[in-house]
Formats: C-alpha cells, structure tokens, sequence
C-alpha cells in the first residue's frame, strides 16, 4: 500500500511511508492526513480495501489487495482532485490521479498508540522521494512489515563499519608514510645538467656517486672529517631502450681528466658557474671548489657522450643501512685481509655481511689486488652485484619487514636530483629498473693505462681507442653479455642488407649531404672518401633540408652493390641502408644519397658500434659470484 497506489501521490515517495520507529526497531506505516483531519484517540478507523489494519502490538500494517475496483465507501473520482468522506472513522480521503483508490489513515492504530495513549514519543513524519521502499509488493501481493534485526544482522553491520574504518586507517597511514618518506629525501638541483628526466621509451642513464665525505653518525673516526668530499666511487649506469641489458660502468676517481665549467644554483637562486679544472683527478669533479654533482654528470657526459637522466649521491651511512636492510651482502674472498686502513679483518671463503663490516669491505684496498684504487673498483662491483640480487630476491620482494627498512635507508642515505625527488617517481624509475634481467647486467671499469707523465704511477689515463668503443656499445644499447635479441628475423633482414657483391670504390657514385648538425661534415667526408678510399665519383651537396639522428644511405635497386661497398667503407649499420629512388647528380648519372646524422663521429669513424667489448675490458657479470683475489 502506498499514496501513489491509492492516488495520492503528493511527489511522495513509497519508501518514505515505511518509518523505522527508533523506539521498537521496527518499519511503521506513515500516511500523512489530510489538513485538519485525523482519527480521534481509540476511535477504530475505516476497515475498507487498503486501510490499514492493527497487528497484535497495535501497530498499523498493510491489508488488503491490489487490483480491486474501490468499495462503496471509498468513493470513486474521474480527473483527480474530488474528495470523498468516510462516514464511520470521520476521515477525509483525497484521490488523485482519476480512479485512484482513496487513502484512509488512523493515527492511533498505525502507530501503535499516540502519545495521549502510550506515552510513546511520536515517530517522525515521512520525508520528500529519495530510496526504494523497505517492503515491495511482488505478484499483487504486500509483504509482511520487516521484522526486528537480528543480533547476527547487527554484528555484520559493526563488522562492516570496521573493515570500513581499517580501510579508511590504512589509507591515511599510507599517506602519512608516503609523506614521512618524502620527508626523508635529500635533494640537489642537476642546473641543467640530465636530459629533465628518465622515460619509459627510451634508454635510462644514472649516475651513482658514493662520496668519502665523512657525514653521519659514527664515521668520523675515519679521518680526513673536515673534508667537503670527493666523487670516491662513481658508476654509470646504462639500461638499454628494450630493458634487456645494462652496463654499469665504473669511473677510476684517480683518472686524469678535464672537468667543465659548472653553471650551479646557490641557495638564494642565483647561478654561479664554477671554474673548470684541466687535468686534475676524476674524483675533484664532486665537493672541490663547491662542486655539486650536476658538475659530476657534466664531466660524465663530456667523457663519454652520454647524457645523463639522474644522479644519486650516497655517503658511508648508505652502505651500512642498506646492507643491514636486506639482511646482509654476500661476498667472497679468494684470500685472507687484515688492512688496518679501512678496519677491515675477514678470512678467506665466504661471509654474510653488513654495516660497519660492509662498509670496510668496499673502502678497503691496500690487502686486495695490485693495492690500488682499480683493485678496490673489483671488491665494489662484486658487492654491488651481490646487493642488487639481494634485492632482486624473493626474500626481499615478499617481505614488508624488508622493504620497509629499505625504503628508510633509501631515502634517508641518499642525495637525489630534484627531478626525482618524490617517493611516487623513485618508485617508478624502480620498477623500470626492475624489468631487467640481472644475467644481462654487466660491471665493467673505464679503459685506463698508467699516467705516463708520471714516473711513480699513481694516477691514471683514459685508454681513448678501447674507450670509446666502449662508450660507442653503452650508446647503441649493445649488451657486454650474451643477450637473446629481440625480432631476429627483423635483425637478421636488416643484416642481410649488407651481405652479397660488392662494387669497386671507383664504382661509387654518391652525393653526400650534411644533417649532423656539425659544420664541415660533408667536405670531411668526401676528402675522405676521395683521398684515402678511392671513391672519386661522389660530391658533397651542403647541408641537407633538416638534420637527422642517424646517417642514412637511400640507393637504388640497381645500386646495391655500391651501397654495401659505401657501408663497408663507412661503417654503417645495416639499418642505415634503404632502397629507394637514386637521385641525378650534377651530370645526370643516377647516384646514391648519403646523408650524415647525428651519429656521425668524424671521416673514416665507423658509425657501427663494435659487436663485443674490446679485449682486457675489466667486467664482471652481475648474476655471477666471484672471489676477490
């Protein structure tokens, strides 16, 4: 029973007639009488076709059915709007709607005594439409009133509000805890440095730096305290485009270079460009002379071509809270050390260790090896692979106990550039990270030789020739494992360009164009060509309409054999040959068109990079353990 079914809708809605009553617990009719009418205290109202009826307690209930024509004494309205009374209760019914069935209401029987009659507070009047009814009407006929919940419904509804409140706790934890975390990174500005930041579709280049400054509680006891620190120990490390290698290069800190001026921030906003230096230590491009490591990525990238996304700058706390994180670093030793220096004491075999332990473990130097700085880069990348497949490892994965505590030693030990210093991005460059195969990550030193300006040997020199084949691999994403290439067939294709006859030098014709944005180029290249290669039928064409990434060679399909003998002679990769139209050059002869990109490193340099590392490259895989000698 509800107004709309007895023609007195009022924009009331059905649900709102059912009221719990806060006194019993249970739903009770509410019909709404009309202006200046209701059923006097006891007086039994009309018992017609959808009146209300008492239950035993006296409260009113549904009755009747629907589908019946309206009786005698409810009257019968066309259009809506007439009213009809009740002789025997003195109630007036309104009817809406035309024909709708008229609505009869006793207020001392549907709610179960008024106040004169039961001393029960009076429950509220019905509100405006909002829900579905508590009590439907299914096949013509009213359900029964609902009952008193049970203790069970009521201890699910508690049970429900506290998973709701856990939930609501948890998120905020959570929040607070990211806040917290942030709190606890230090950030330095990169003044320009990186590239602005990592991305997804592209290579990722960071350079990690542990500095020998003597911050943080307990390491003053290893002298030089006053120190503003150096670049100690630097790595750089490259993840391939596709994630499916990595090279984690160390730079010697004792290696002789020239370090760039550094336009850095100072902290009233300003940029002070901080003098270079030509031919000091690697290890002064950090801390001398107010050095930021945005200076150390600068040096970095004017080495070996490679630009940089981030940094991350770690002090000796960093080694002893991460290895104590993950519970402990694997290492081994193929002999005995006591080295008094770094207050390392170990016996040969293997050893667990962590905090104070590890951090002699990776600053000792004097008992390994030749003694020297590159002896001490060996035990340092043999840690380093140890912690990353320590934190690679289910054990670590699956434990929040862990993982907790590395992100408190993360975040409290390390110095990060401004561009990733929010928890939410270290987090995303960790799981790009984390998409890399550690069978595929090598550590590998920077080619060095003895300084021979030096009669007591000391210091050290790049080894430019074995270097920069090298620096030209990290660049091509060329992996210094084995590494199971993605789409053979396509490289395979790609590699196929290249094989088959090959013409005379004398037999190339080709027009050459500048898109290396590198003034010069193409009169380089065809002084080259025609002076050392035999290539007398080329010209160069100035620079081409826009520069591009990477050199191209377009020939025609009668030109093959000229394209391989030009790829052969340049060093191009198989990628850079395309089958097109040939072009005419200045006497009308059909001629190849070489454009000269980006990748393009001087006349006579191969563009390819080497297919494997140059011979006495000092690496060590990371999946692999190794016993420091």
């Amino acid at each position: 029973m509800d107004a709309q079914g007895r023609g007195r809708a009022d924009d009331i809605d059905p649900a709102d007639q059912w009221v719990l009553n806060p006194q019993t617990g249970d739903y009770e009719l509410r019909l709404s009488p009309s202006a200046g009418q209701s059923t006097p205290p006891g007086v039994p109202g009309p018992r017609g076709r959808g009146a209300s009826r008492p239950d035993r307690n006296g409260a009113g209930r549904p009755g009747g059915r629907r589908g019946r024509e309206p009786g005698p004494e409810q009257g019968r309205e066309r259009g809506g709007g007439a009213r009809t009374r009740e002789q025997g209760g003195g109630t007036r019914a309104r009817e809406q709607g035309g024909g709708g069935r008229g609505r009869e209401q006793s207020r001392g029987r549907e709610q179960s005594g008024s106040r004169e009659h039961g001393g029960r507070e009076q429950v509220p009047g019905q509100r405006r439409r909002r829900a579905a009814p508590p009590e439907a009407t299914t096949g013509g006929r009213r359900k029964q009133r609902p009952k008193k919940k049970s203790t069970g419904k009521r201890i699910a509804v508690w049970s429900s509000g506290s998973v709701a409140f856990v939930v609501v706790a948890a998120a905020v934890g959570g929040y607070l805890y990211y806040q917290h975390l942030n709190g606890n990174i230090t950030s330095v500005s990169d003044d320009g440095a990186g590239t602005g930041g990592f991305s997804k579709d592209r290579a990722i280049n960071i350079l990690l730096v542990g500095t020998d400054k003597r911050s943080g509680k307990g390491n003053a006891g290893y002298g030089d305290e006053g120190s503003a620190g150096h670049a100690d120990t630097t790595l750089l490390l490259h993840v391939s485009k596709d994630r499916s290698n990595a090279t984690a290069l160390s730079i010697p800190r004792d290696m002789i270079t020239d370090i760039p001026d550094c336009p850095t921030k100072q902290d009233d906003g300003s940029t002070k460009v901080i003098p270079g230096s030509q031919n000091v230590r690697f290890n002064e491009s950090l801390g001398q002379n107010d050095r930021t490591p945005s200076c150390t990525m600068r040096t970095v990238t004017e080495i070996t071509g490679i630009k940089l996304d981030h940094f991350m700058v770690a002090d000796f706390n960093a080694v002893k809270t991460l290895s104590s994180a993950v519970d402990g670093v694997d290492v081994c030793l193929a002999k005995d050390i006591d080295d008094p220096k770094s207050h390392l004491k170990l016996p040969k075999g293997k050893h667990t260790i962590e905090g104070e332990e590890a951090l002699a473990f990776v600053r000792t130097r004097h008992s390994v090896g030749t003694g020297g700085d590159l002896s001490r880069i060996e035990l340092q990348q043999q840690f380093l692979s140890s912690l990353m497949r320590k934190l690679k490892s289910g054990g670590t994965l699956t434990s929040p106990k862990k993982m907790i505590s590395l992100a408190e030693a993360g975040t409290k030990a390390l110095t990060v550039d401004s561009k990733i210093a929010d928890i939410m991005k270290l987090r995303d460059l960790g799981m790009e990270l984390g998409k890399l195969d550690m069978k595929n990550l090598t550590f590998a030193t920077m080619p060095v030789i003895d300084n021979p300006a030096e009669k007591v040997h000391t210091t050290v020199v790049l080894n430019q020739s074995k270097a920069d084949e090298l620096f030209s691999m990290m660049r091509e994403d060329v992996s210094l494992t084995e590494v199971k290439k993605k789409a053979k067939q396509e490289k395979a294709a790609v590699a196929a360009r290249l094989k088959g006859p090959k013409s005379n030098p004398s037999e190339v014709r080709v027009d050459i164009y500048n898109g290396s944005g590198k003034t010069g180029a193409a009169q380089a290249t065809l002084s080259w060509l025609q002076n050392n290669e035999g290539v007398t039928k080329s010209s160069q064409q100035g620079n081409a309409p826009q520069n591009l990434g990477k050199t191209s060679l377009e020939y025609g399909a009668d030109q093959a054999d000229q394209a391989r003998r030009l790829a052969e002679l340049m060093g191009l990769p198989g990628a850079a040959l395309k089958q097109g139209e040939s072009e005419k050059n200045d006497q009308g002869l059909p001629a190849m068109v070489l454009t000269l990109g980006a990748d393009f490193k001087g006349a006579g340099v191969p563009i390819t990079a080497p297919s494997k590392a140059p011979d006495g490259i000092q690496k060590v895989e990371a999946d692999k353990s190794v016993c420091a000698k």
